[in-house]
């Protein structure tokens, strides 16, 4: 079942009033968190939604690139967290009674293998891995997640990071990719006898990687899991780090992808917690690359040749040209050897897309900025991979800026969308960041989908002409069953705004706070539940156990 909800369709959809009402709450916010004491002054004096207010902002940027953050800099992240301890009398329903606790001395796989199944021969309803903290300590940890388990089979919560100051913040739903990628769930969790007993336990050819390979098959099983945003105490920085940890999740991750009948190299990342899965094709489908420009000319040029050096065997370029009128771009157009579709009318980039993939005849279509610039030969073949499971309908990328800043790490909902930017506004290489993983939807500038699949989705939206329309059809997607991944991995650069400058109208903004209930139900399954992204700041907001 998706965590999206179309409330145009349904007719709950807020009034116009209220939208205007929730952009002030947002903005106020934001600018609470965000900006300086005079920009917090000002801010509503220019109003949100105001031709003063962009042309103020645009004055604020011109000549302003941000910079990115080095991680050794970063103490504290998010930067209002404090760390606080779960005092054992802070939820009601302590089951722990029912709880086997298998604690753990050592880091040795064996000594968790051995006391694990021993767990499993107990009558108690429940199990959870610990360490050898005070009974009291782990009494409380027990306390919370029983308290939430509801019909859940894995309880999981949030955890003390390698330092008290940077928690490892989990999603509230488990992406089944980010699941191929890392261990999502780590520890504490609080696993149902029954369920882990119905898989076999732990297995010991798993080594270090032995909870996430269950984990992995619990999620073969259709087990239920259910996160608790608080943060406890869990893994120690030596397990989540050791250098056997590697070999043995790539091995772990073979395993899973071959019983869902995926072939793929599997291969280590820069943290030993994180492995690359790519899936391999044979033969490599075909792939349509639609590339939206009006002139510019010197930028869909370096865009087409750094496409032209992809190492992919099977692709096409297609130039979706939206009435250019420069001679050079003319006689571009002209000679180049790559067909040309025209798009005439005032710019609509949805009608664009649309009209270019209907041009199209192969398995999986590109869309592409003229503004960017490939930076890996393979990239093709990386995004195919990936795009070809089943339950996948759309894949993105990395996008860097001219000075190699982070400009999108994906698209985070929390509560608006807006671009995640590593190093920029998540200050920290974490797995999150690092991984192969859902996402809620990744940016039109580079994106893949199988053509077959957009067409049944009905293509972009049309009313959402210039923003939004990217994201929109993400959220369809997922509403029919195909997840949305990003690839970290994968990177291109990209030159925002050169192209057409920054076209933001307010109209398709609204359109989509009202078709998806943006600032109301709308929640990002696979970003921290516990975080918010406020303008260039993600602020922590504690999530108190019932």
């Amino acid at each position: 079942m998706s965590a999206f909800e179309r409330f145009d369709l349904n007719g709950r959809a807020a009034t116009p009033g209220e939208v205007a009402r929730r952009w002030r709450d947002f903005h106020a916010e934001v600018r609470r968190v965000s900006s300086s004491r005079l920009a917090r002054v000002v801010g509503p004096l220019l109003g949100d939604d105001t031709r003063r207010r962009r042309i103020a902002e645009r004055l604020r940027s011109a000549g302003h690139d941000p910079v990115a953050v080095t991680e050794g800099t970063v103490r504290t992240f998010p930067t209002n967290y404090v760390p606080t301890a779960v005092a054992s009398g802070e939820c009601s329903g302590d089951g722990s009674g029912r709880i086997e606790f298998v604690v753990l001395h050592s880091t040795e796989p064996a000594e968790l293998f051995e006391k694990f199944h021993q767990a499993l021969t107990s009558d108690k309803e429940w199990l959870m891995i610990t360490h050898d903290v005070d009974e009291t300590s782990r009494a409380a940890a027990g306390a919370v997640l029983y308290a939430h388990r509801g019909d859940a089979d894995v309880v999981y919560a949030d955890e003390v990071g390698d330092t008290n100051t940077i928690p490892i913040l989990k999603p509230r739903e488990i992406g089944p990719h980010t699941l191929l990628s890392y261990n999502v769930i780590g520890r504490p969790a609080l696993l149902r006898r029954e369920a882990v007993s119905e898989v076999r336990g732990l297995r010991d050819v798993a080594g270090r990687a032995a909870e996430h390979d269950l984990y992995l098959r619990l999620v073969e099983a259709r087990a239920r899991f259910r996160h608790v945003a608080v943060v406890l105490a869990g893994r120690t920085a030596l397990e989540r780090h050791h250098d056997d940890l590697s070999a043995d999740t790539q091995r772990v991750v073979t395993d899973a992808l071959l019983r869902r009948g995926v072939s793929a190299r599997v291969s280590a990342s820069a943290q030993a917690s994180v492995v690359t899965w790519s899936p391999l094709l044979d033969p490599w489908p075909s792939i349509d690359i639609v590339i939206p420009t009006r002139d510019r000319v010197e930028l869909l040029r370096q865009c087409i040749e750094s496409v032209e050096s992809s190492s992919y065997p099977n692709f096409a370029i297609t130039i979706l040209d939206n009435d250019s009128l420069e001679p050079a771009t003319r006689e571009y157009f002209a000679r180049t050897p790559h067909r040309v579709v025209e798009c005439p009318g005032p710019f609509n980039y949805a009608a664009i897309i649309n009209r270019g993939v209907a041009h199209c005849g192969a398995d999986y279509v590109v869309t592409l900025n003229n503004d960017t610039i490939v930076r890996s030969s393979d990239w093709l073949e990386q995004l195919v991979g990936v795009a070809s499971l089943e339950d996948v309908g759309i894949v993105g990328a990395t996008l860097l800026d001219r000075q190699g800043v982070h400009e999108h790490d994906g698209i985070v909902i929390a509560p608006y969308p807006q671009h995640l930017r590593r190093g920029v506004n998540y200050l920290v290489e974490d797995e999150a960041v690092l991984a192969r993983r859902d996402v809620a939807a990744v940016t039109g500038a580079v994106q893949i989908f199988s053509r077959t699949f957009y067409l049944e989705l009905g293509g972009m939206d049309e009313d959402l002409a210039v923003v939004m329309n990217d994201v929109d059809l993400c959220l369809r997607s997922q509403l029919e069953g195909h997840h949305v991944v990003m690839l970290p991995d994968v990177e291109l650069s990209h030159f925002a705004g050169s192209s057409r400058g920054r076209l933001d109208p307010w109209s398709d903004r609204n359109r989509f706070v009202r078709r998806w209930d943006v600032f109301g139900s709308l929640v990002d399954p696979y970003f921290p539940e516990s975080l918010r992204l406020l303008g260039t700041t993600v602020q922590y907001r504690p999530a108190v156990p019932n």
